[in-house]
């Protein structure tokens, strides 16, 4: 007789209640992410410099119901949807104070690299923005983080939005592509550090 099997949860929407388990995810998943590990050279000061960079992100990303978690907590997505903004005005206003705290004169650099990545994001026309995707690295290689990406671009679909995302990492742009993005535009950080691919998926219909 066949077994019945309890089904498997859904991904869900955090809370802002669940901005720590969502920042925790990020620094273990971005930790040695090229250009993130390029900004934040200091192997010894990165995980809480890290900590305090995506704190700010969270809390930017959770002013929308488009924060998501994978069951257990292994992985989570933050997008921005159109019309949306990575941080309100207050937060834009804090992140160079952050960055000169935690970097010094180091903090230049990174901020051309916010630069960057302003210029090379497409502005007009309204669509999904995948902030930052990420798995714990113990939960790394079972599929997690591309599941919720597979989850969340079929929410996407349904409302009929193109998607727009930039890989830090150009090892992961083959996947991205499995999932319907083609590179758009990359560029390279400064000091002839990691480059970053800009990635582009047309509205679908759903299904």
């Amino acid at each position: 007789m066949p077994v019945d099997h309890p089904p498997v949860p859904a991904p869900r929407i955090a809370t802002p209640a669940e901005a720590d388990v969502v920042v925790s995810l990020l620094v273990s998943a971005f930790h040695d992410d090229p250009v993130w590990r390029w900004a934040f050279p200091d192997p010894a000061l990165r995980a809480e410099q890290h900590r305090r960079l995506w704190g700010l992100f969270v809390a930017g990303a959770l002013r929308y119901p488009w924060v998501w978690l994978t069951p257990g907590d292994t992985a989570t997505a933050l997008w921005i949807p159109p019309h949306g903004t990575e941080f309100s005005t207050e937060q834009e206003a804090a992140l160079e104070p952050l960055l000169q705290e935690l970097l010094g004169t180091g903090a230049d650099r990174v901020l051309q690299v916010f630069e960057l990545f302003d210029e090379a994001h497409p502005h007009d026309v309204p669509h999904y923005f995948l902030d930052l995707l990420g798995t714990h690295v113990d939960h790394r290689g079972q599929g997690l983080g591309l599941g919720l990406l597979a989850h969340t671009l079929a929410r996407i679909d349904e409302e009929g939005m193109p998607a727009y995302l930039e890989a830090s990492n150009p090892g992961n742009v083959s996947l991205y592509r499995r999932y319907g993005f083609s590179p758009i535009g990359s560029f390279r950080v400064p000091d002839d550090g990691p480059q970053v691919v800009t990635m582009w998926r047309e509205a679908r219909a759903p299904g």
